[in-house]
């Protein structure tokens, strides 16, 4: 992606999708976690401490991949349905790296891909 002032981000705790906002139609990457639910039960079967340590070490790479591409821009906009976006924001707010970027979060349900472009459409759009 090449940077441009505004991003949007639909996010959870698995996946991201970033989706720059342009005059074209979006171009959207994705960021995965690699904590999936089949890792998650390997690691429980082993032991619950190691699952939440394998958990928060895979989640910290997650946020510092994202990170990483929010840095580009001017205005990011986070949305999604957990609380994954606010993980993300709190980590970011604690990095100077990001002091200058006007990051907001908005709260929002499953979206199709449709869905998510028309929010970060309409979202920029007004601003």
């Amino acid at each position: 992606m090449k940077a441009t002032k505004k991003l949007g981000i639909w996010m959870d705790h698995s996946i991201a999708y970033l989706m720059e906002f342009t005059s074209n139609p979006f171009e959207i990457k994705t960021i995965e976690s690699k904590f999936t639910q089949l890792k998650k039960m390997e690691a429980l079967a082993k032991s619950e401490s190691l699952m939440h340590n394998k958990e928060q070490q895979q989640l910290s790479n997650y946020y510092k991949k994202l990170g990483e591409e929010i840095k580009n821009y001017k205005r990011v906009l986070l949305f999604g349905p957990t609380n994954a976006k606010m993980e993300l924001f709190d980590i970011l707010s604690q990095d100077e790296r990001f002091a200058t970027i006007k990051i907001e979060i908005k709260e929002t349900d499953k979206m199709t891909v449709n869905q998510k472009n028309a929010f970060v459409r309409e979202y920029f759009s007004k601003a």
